[in-house]
């Protein structure tokens, strides 16, 4: 894998299908070569394949769409002229659906229109502003009246007839009758009969029983439930997060333990009953002078934290307030209790949760990051909440889904009771949009025909009367039907494939666009995304505790947003490339990287400098380092060291100016220049950012490039660098020899290991009876996060932004030290006064199972790294932290594979580390740089060699 290339991953994270600035981004100015000639790369003239016009872009230069080609241009005189000129010469004429340059504002269209039963484009009005970034949208909406056809059959003679016919004939409508898509990944089940919507009367009330759930078990003081175990009911208008709550609690106990809640959405409703018209349940006798009511545990849960089936038993011997009793009032208020109880009647609240959490994470947004968004982007998400329950779970659903276009006659699930309700709903508010066969481009069309099955595909394939024999594949008939489209034989293809699927319908790209940047917005990383709500519902992870103290907002101005996001996009474009190998626009997403890559470019808060992570510079600098990785091994170094130098010239303050450096001189030398090399070498021993691996990688140049006669004086860092490392040579019976293979052996059991479990086997026996473990750095990382856990989660200004961070934003960087390096000290003079396992000890109890940068909870045991702490003594436990708290990212990679151990007593011992290597391998320079860093800690090292017997 290119140099980079892991991190940029991590970057981009999950990629999006709607890219807004794509096609501004590839028609920039080109810096570097594409070919052998040296020839510019031509600009792409498509549209991203999920543009529809919600174009977003930060460049200062203005874009508009052409009228005849649809392409997107550089709005100055002299390119629009010379654009339409060649548009024209072709003699290509401009669909009817196309918008021309002169339509500058789009308006809906009257409400008060009758709407046909046609898939309509219609254009919605805009209210953005010139600033706003957002071009006027276009939103493909779903029929409001399409017919249901029972059994997703069409009533007409034939496929080919009904295509003939206008649309809306042959339109269809199944949403309420699902079937099981090719790759869909939900399992269609139809909606289960609803609990009736006849109001009970009063009088009636008397024994019926409501079926609901305990909740909030996390709070509970009985962690075991049993079947059958009865409980109470409590009005709970004390608390704090829901005056509405009702508790639960145990009716078996004398001590009452509280078990837990009910569901939020049906106390909002059962509370005003209880209170304003004392509506009660069944009681015991044991508790007829109190307010306490009772239900049964219907079925036992699996684990502590799981909701809790339940049914409790309605009573209204003791009547209302007939004085003060509102009809109405009641009839709506037990509507919505039967409602909410119908909602959750198949599945339990737990199935609910993700709605929560998506509510959570676009309130939380639109309160701490308003500043960044337009007044109709804020406008678009509030909408969002006043859509119905049906309505959001339906558009999760399909956010969460890999699409882009869905079948809405087999898009079903159980807790979206309306579905074809739900989705008109969301096609008003322009959250999805729908296939129109007249405006469908190949993309779509591909998209397309891959959500048909394979046998529908052929029954296409046999209408229009084409060869299709049984063993052709699904790509061979989708390629096929597609070829046919493209050549103009046949135009009825999107109606034919429309009767087949019906309704097709994806998240508009507008709604792509902003949850994408909600999301960003929230976790400030593209790893994580909605499942981390779930991991942490369902138990998996549990984040720390820390306080999030925000004095500095991490993007000045929507500019500075705007800006990063399409950085972002050149991110992806070039990960993408790599995954295609397209060299192509590999080197176009470098060029383009390049050309904004510009010396003092300071797009955050100076006073935060752990920000910069979050500015398009930063991400541009990433790409172009990518570029400088993908150029070398093309051995194009003239075009490596041109980015290089910029790079170098650009980012005075960057961890990365060891690499840069390093790789500089290395392609200098590549390229037949020595002396410059070692000129570049030298230079880079003077900066400060140059460390670690880096660091020694460029002594050892200058040591092998600076002899006489180019240098004749010795540099002072030679006898330090030059230090012998103690080696051991055992041998092994080798299973396997080929080249870039690892290397395998035959252990003493006569079972095949590896190099480090054999050098485990020497040095357990005659190799001095040493305990150990094959580490690297996890061990290291381990104890160093255990020990510094209170300094890492110490309340410090705008490092802790989310409740899902693991480590602050600073950790890794200069800050992390500079911002506490009092209380660092403090508890590193502590380790080094011997309470190191003592720290260990509490920090493990305390925390065990809670995510932390570095700490692997699972792979070693308390016992291990207490032997570790113990052995390897104070002063150097607390040399190797400091080092670590200084600069993790120079020092948290190529720690040695072996930590041993042995005790000369209980409470004292030694400890060694160990870097194995195999029959043709060689130490690395950040390898190198460690054991030399060690030897100076006061570490016992030494290199283990293992050669073939």
């Amino acid at each position: 894998m290119l140099k980079g290339r892991e991190s940029l991953v991590r970057l981009v994270g999950k990629r999006r299908r709607f890219l807004p600035n794509r096609l501004a981004i590839l028609e920039s100015t080109l810096n570097l070569c594409s070919d052998d000639h040296c020839n510019p790369l031509p600009v792409e003239k498509n549209l991203d394949p999920y543009d529809d016009r919600d174009i977003e872009s930060s460049s200062s230069r203005k874009y508009v769409t052409c009228p005849v080609c649809s392409c997107r241009v550089n709005g100055e005189d002299s390119t629009i002229n010379s654009h339409l000129d060649e548009c024209l010469s072709r003699g290509t004429k401009r669909k009817l659906t196309q918008s021309t340059l002169l339509q500058l504002n789009f308006y809906s269209r009257s409400k008060d229109q009758p709407q046909s039963h046609v898939l309509k484009s219609e254009k919605k009005e805009s209210s953005v502003g010139p600033g706003d970034g957002l071009m006027p949208s276009t939103v493909h909406k779903l029929p409001k009246d399409a017919s249901c056809i029972e059994n997703d059959e069409i009533i007409c003679e034939s496929l080919v007839e009904c295509a003939m016919r206008p649309q809306k004939d042959c339109l269809f409508d199944a949403l309420n009758h699902c079937e099981r898509t090719n790759g869909a990944s939900e399992i269609c089940c139809s909606p289960k009969n609803k609990t009736s919507g006849m109001l009970v009367a009063r009088d009636d009330l008397s024994g019926l029983i409501l079926q609901t759930f305990i909740v909030g078990r996390k709070f509970s003081d009985e962690k075991e439930l049993n079947l059958g175990e009865r409980i109470s009911l409590e009005r709970d208008p004390t608390n704090v997060k829901d005056p509405n709550a009702i508790k639960v609690i145990s009716a078996d106990s004398e001590c009452c333990k509280m078990l837990g809640y009910l569901p939020r959405e049906l106390t909002k409703f059962l509370s005003p009953l209880i209170e304003k018209y004392c509506l009660s349940f069944k009681r015991e006798k044991m508790f007829l002078d109190s307010h306490i009511f009772q239900g049964l545990v219907t079925t036992a849960p699996r684990s502590s934290v799981d909701v809790v089936p339940i049914e409790v038993m309605c009573d209204n011997n003791k009547l209302f307030h007939e004085n003060n009793f509102d009809d109405e009032e009641f009839k709506s208020l037990w509507t919505s209790i039967q409602k909410a109880i119908d909602s959750t009647k198949n599945f339990t609240p737990n199935a609910l949760k993700y709605q929560k959490n998506f509510s959570v994470l676009i309130q939380e947004v639109l309160q701490s990051y308003s500043h960044l968004l337009s007044g109709d982007e804020k406008h678009f998400l509030d909408v969002f909440s006043s859509l119905s329950d049906d309505s959001q779970r339906l558009f999760i659903r399909l956010y969460l889904r890999k699409g882009p276009w869905f079948r809405m006659s087999c898009t079903s699930y159980k807790e979206v009771l309306d579905p074809k309700r739900a989705a008109e709903e969301l096609s008003e508010a322009g959250y999805l949009c729908c296939f129109d066969t007249t405006e469908a481009d190949n993309t779509d069309m591909i998209q397309i025909l891959n959500i048909l099955t394979v046998s529908e595909l052929r029954e296409v394939m046999r209408m229009l009367k084409k060869n299709c024999n049984s063993s052709m594949r699904k790509d061979d008939l989708v390629a096929s039907l597609l070829s046919a489209y493209e050549d103009g034989s046949c135009p009825l293809l999107p109606d034919l494939i429309l009767g087949i699927a019906g309704i097709c319908a994806r998240i508009s790209s507008k709604a792509e666009l902003l949850i994408w940047r909600a999301e960003r917005l929230f976790f400030l990383n593209g790893e994580q995304d909605l499942s981390a709500f779930l991991l942490v519902d369902m138990g998996v992870v549990k984040y720390p505790t820390y306080s999030c103290i925000v004095s500095d907002q991490i993007f000045l101005d929507r500019n500075d947003l705007l800006a990063y996001e399409e950085a972002m996009e050149v991110a992806q474009l070039i990960d993408q490339a790599l995954d295609e190998k397209d060299d192509k626009m590999i080197l176009r997403c470098v060029s383009v990287a390049d050309s904004h890559v510009q010396p003092n470019q300071c797009t955050t808060s100076e006073s935060v400098p752990f920000f910069s992570c979050f500015s398009a510079s930063w991400i541009y600098s990433k790409v172009v380092s990518l570029g400088v990785s993908f150029l070398e091994r093309e051995n194009r170094y003239n075009d490596a060291v041109l980015l290089l130098k910029r790079l170098l010239n650009c980012y005075t303050r960057d961890g990365r100016r060891g690499y840069w450096t390093l790789r500089l001189s290395i392609d200098l030398e590549h390229l037949g220049y020595p002396s410059e090399s070692l000129l570049v070498a030298e230079h880079g021993l003077l900066d400060p950012w140059v460390r670690a691996g880096s660091r020694m990688g460029l002594q050892r140049r200058i040591l092998r490039l600076g002899k006489p006669p180019r240098r004749w004086k010795i540099p002072s860092f030679a006898e330090s660098i030059n230090r012998k490392i103690t080696e051991v040579r055992i041998q092994g019976r080798p299973l396997n020899r080929e080249t870039g293979m690892k290397s395998r052996f035959y252990g003493e059991s006569g079972e095949q290991c590896s190099v480090e479990q054999l050098a485990l086997e020497y040095y357990s026996g005659e190799g001095g009876g040493w305990q150990g473990v094959h580490s690297e750095s996890g061990i290291w990382l381990t104890i160093f996060g255990l020990l510094l856990w209170d300094v890492i989660f110490s309340d410090v200004p705008n490092v802790f932004r989310t409740k899902f961070q693991t480590a602050p934003l600073d950790f890794g960087t200069d800050s992390f030290y500079i911002l506490r390096q009092n209380s660092i000290e403090s508890q590193l003079q502590k380790i080094q006064d011997g309470m190191g396992e003592e720290i260990l000890i509490t920090s493990w109890e305390s925390h065990k199972g809670t995510s932390c940068n570095g700490v692997n909870w699972d792979r070693h045991s308390l016992a291990e790294l207490r032997a570790a702490v113990t052995c390897i003594g104070g002063p150097c436990m607390a040399s190797l932290c400091r080092h670590l708290a200084q600069d993790y990212r120079s020092w948290s990679s190529g720690m040695p594979d072996l930590l041993l151990w042995r005790f000369n007593s209980e409470y004292s011992g030694e400890a060694k580390l160990v870097e194995v290597k195999g029959p043709k391998d060689r130490l690395s320079e950040q390898q190198r740089a460690w054991m030399l860093l060690l030897m100076d800690c006061g570490f016992i090292t030494e290199v283990c060699k293992i050669t073939p017997c």
